[in-house]
């Protein structure tokens, strides 16, 4: 295979000026929601340099976008065609409030199937792959985006919609499956079956785990867990979003590095509190291919860290990172989210470092964490599944208490679940709020 020719910062930084102008240009009067906003907010649509657009063009949020379509239903106004351009619809999963519907033109559909296609290249997925989608396909865009990026890059395309994780795992073994998607979680879940159903996951031959959805694929422990319990599998991480599209990739060179595919976007890191530039904070992103349905500095609501930091819009730009890539790159993947850290007797505990924690312990099946709101105060508490055949059920508690203890100076109760906990095929659901 020929080595991949990377641009650098400064073709990167002009092409997105570039598609920042002729995106503008298309908005302003075709699309409503931005023309009043902009003009409300006393923008005007030219555009210097991507540090003027930054300094003067407002931030969009989810609850606007909410409102527009409450206003405006089913669809609201952020539409810069007329309905019959448009021939995709998704829908958010509603996890963290009211979904969003989502149109799409095909131009943009196909800019989104390329980008797609950036996450397999990464992770080595080429022509003659046997790819398997282990989950129901809904109305999140993620899952038709990767199936037909797949088909298009040449791959053999496995649907699993519809079956159980046993009626997945025997496709995958009677099709010679060597690349799964799904989330973490799941991939956890069929490995469970897996050993239920007496299938050897070594001889499966699974050589990569591409997954999104949750931030576990790239975090330590969650992916040493998944390579363990899919021998030979390198676990692969990616993350998007319904209203933007597939946002990142996993550096080849650097597990737990996430690479913002910056042909599609604008990025920024702000600080939550004072929306200025930091070198840890809140991803905001423009969509500077998806014209029919843009988003301008939107804020995701994820937390994510600069790598290497400080920022790399500085006058001395740093060295490509080591896999050949200009490309803004993310240290820990995605930390959490703006609206997800709770605060346990002044300390600040974000899902992601509870799960680093619970999935250090090889015989920790699943977990739920249950938070407990009272006069004020918040409180929480831990349940655990032991995996079957756990020598010392007593003894693995107490060791996850100290590791809480340890890691966030604070005594967490924890306990052990009677009966099973839950399995998730989608997004997981273990944080309990009362």
């Amino acid at each position: 295979m020929a080595e991949a020719i990377h641009p650098d910062r400064a073709a990167i930084e002009a092409d997105q000026l570039e598609q920042l102008r002729s995106l503008l240009a298309e908005l302003f009067p075709a699309n409503r929601f931005y023309t009043q906003k902009l003009q409300a907010a006393g923008v005007t649509f030219d555009i210097a340099s991507l540090a003027d657009f930054s300094a003067r063009f407002p931030f969009t949020t989810k609850p606007e976008l909410v409102t527009d379509q409450r206003g405006q239903p089913p669809f609201g106004t952020n539409l810069t065609y007329p309905l019959d351009r448009y021939t995709r619809f998704h829908q958010t999963s509603g996890t963290s409030g009211t979904p969003l519907r989502w149109l799409d033109t095909p131009e943009s559909w196909d800019g989104m199937i390329e980008s797609w296609t950036e996450v397999f290249r990464a992770a080595d997925v080429c022509v003659g792959a046997r790819v398997m989608f282990a989950f129901s396909f809904g109305p999140f865009l993620g899952f038709w985006l990767a199936f037909e990026s797949a088909a298009r890059l040449g791959c053999l395309c496995l649907p699993g919609g519809g079956l159980g994780s046993a009626a997945r795992l025997r496709v995958m073994r009677d099709n010679r499956a060597n690349v799964l998607c799904c989330t973490p979680t799941y991939a956890i879940r069929l490995a469970e079956v897996a050993t239920e159903e007496k299938i050897d996951l070594r001889a499966l031959g699974v050589k990569a785990i591409i997954v999104a959805g949750e931030p576990g694929g790239s975090i330590p422990a969650t992916r040493a867990k998944l390579e363990a319990l899919w021998p030979g599998a390198r676990v692969f991480d990616h993350h998007g979003m319904t209203e933007v599209g597939p946002v990142t990739f996993q550096c080849p060179a650097q597990p737990g590095v996430l690479h913002v595919i910056e042909a599609a976007y604008f990025a920024e890191v702000i600080d939550p509190a004072s929306g200025k530039p930091a070198a840890s904070g809140e991803l905001v992103l423009t969509t500077v291919g998806r014209t029919g349905s843009p988003l301008l500095r939107y804020r995701t609501g994820d937390l994510v860290k600069l790598f290497p930091q400080p920022a790399t819009r500085n006058p001395s730009p740093p060295p490509p990172c080591t896999c050949g890539r200009h490309d803004l790159a993310l240290a820990g993947g995605i930390i959490g989210r703006v609206d997800d850290m709770i605060i346990v007797r002044g300390v600040n505990i974000y899902p992601t470092a509870v799960e680093e924690i619970l999935r250090g312990f090889g015989e920790v099946a699943e977990y739920r964490v249950h938070v407990i709101s009272a006069q004020a105060l918040t409180e929480m508490r831990v349940e655990i599944e032991p995996v079957a055949g756990c020598p010392d059920a007593e003894a693995l508690i107490a060791a996850v208490g100290q590791a809480f203890e340890t890691a966030f100076a604070l005594r967490v109760p924890v306990a052990a679940a009677v009966g099973a906990l839950p399995r998730f095929e989608m997004k997981a659901r273990r944080w309990v709020v009362a």
